[in-house]
């Protein structure tokens, strides 16, 4: 080299003090920058729908009662039969098939009138057929079994 001329880049090494543990970490970077950091690879999606993942789903445990008495339910055996009916028609079904005639709650259904009727008149029922009247009311054609007899029972309830 001649005097007064700086050696060539290539040759050039610059010497600058790093705290003990920064050297390591920056040997680790520069390995990490020349072989390419570690790529995530993406999964190759086969539907055209996206599902949500399944994640735990844990049993409710409440810390404090929402109700502080259950429920009384709404149809009791009071609230399902209102009235016999007593027309004509009515009398004719109970002396030739064996049938009383209701006149029941709306909401009520076949086995609730059953068991209703059950309840309240002692009585076991064959089968019940309900229709709805034009005014809205629902009527029930309660079908006793062969044991039970209509007439005597329409005779205790006070229909005749």
């Amino acid at each position: 080299h001649t005097h007064g001329t700086l050696p060539s880049s290539q040759n050039l090494v610059l010497l600058v003090a790093m705290p003990s543990g920064a050297a390591t970490r920056a040997r680790n970077t520069g390995r990490r920058v020349r072989s390419g950091a570690s790529t995530r690879s993406v999964r190759v999606r086969t539907k055209t729908h996206f599902y949500k993942p399944k994640t735990l789903k844990l049993k409710r445990n409440p810390k404090v009662q929402r109700k502080s008495v259950p429920s009384t339910p709404r149809l009791d055996k009071f609230s399902i039969i209102r009235f016999p009916l007593t027309t004509e028609s009515a009398m004719k079904k109970i002396e030739d098939h064996n049938t009383l005639v209701f006149i029941v709650d709306t909401r009520a259904n076949k086995r609730q009138i059953k068991t209703a009727v059950n309840g309240m008149y002692d009585i076991e029922c064959a089968k019940v057929n309900t229709l709805i009247r034009p005014d809205g009311t629902k009527k029930a054609y309660v079908r006793l079994t062969a044991d039970h007899d209509a007439l005597e029972v329409a005779n205790r309830i006070g229909i005749i």
